[in-house]
């Protein structure tokens, strides 16, 4: 008797869905954590704008940004190399946790855009600051 056929990678192109489904979800997930990260910023460096030292605060949080998105990148790569590894590991030990590769690379990509939706924001409210400023001077 003979185990069953192993699948193919062209059996496994069949079942995914397409190619621009599956770039849609990717852009929304990270542009909605980008659009939520360029929220934060804008709103911390408006009150910053008003209260405190506007300078020094925008790269405060430019360095805050990239902090998180080096972090969203060092993870998500990490998740990718070592997914499966910790995946064989967990059933092997019976853990339960749930933890999977694509349940963390979803949650880095988010981390990482977040990161980059504050540099973004950062750059942007900073910039237009400056301008104004220089513009009114």
């Amino acid at each position: 008797m003979s185990a069953p056929p192993e699948p193919t990678d062209a059996d496994a192109d069949a079942d995914a869905p397409p190619i621009r489904e599956r770039a849609a979800v990717r852009v929304r997930l990270v542009g909605t954590a980008a659009l939520a990260g360029a929220f934060v910023a804008a709103v911390w460096l408006a009150a910053t704008l008003v209260v405190g030292d506007f300078a020094g605060s925008v790269e405060t949080t430019f360095a805050l940004g990239s902090l998180a998105f080096g972090f969203g990148l060092l993870g998500w790569s990490g998740a990718v190399a070592l997914g499966r590894g910790i995946e064989s590991m967990q059933t092997h030990l019976d853990t339960g946790t749930g933890w999977t590769e694509r349940d963390a690379r979803r949650a880095m990509a988010r981390i990482l855009g977040f990161g980059l939706g504050v540099m973004l924001g950062a750059t942007a409210v900073g910039s237009s600051v400056s301008v104004f400023v220089a513009a009114v001077i």
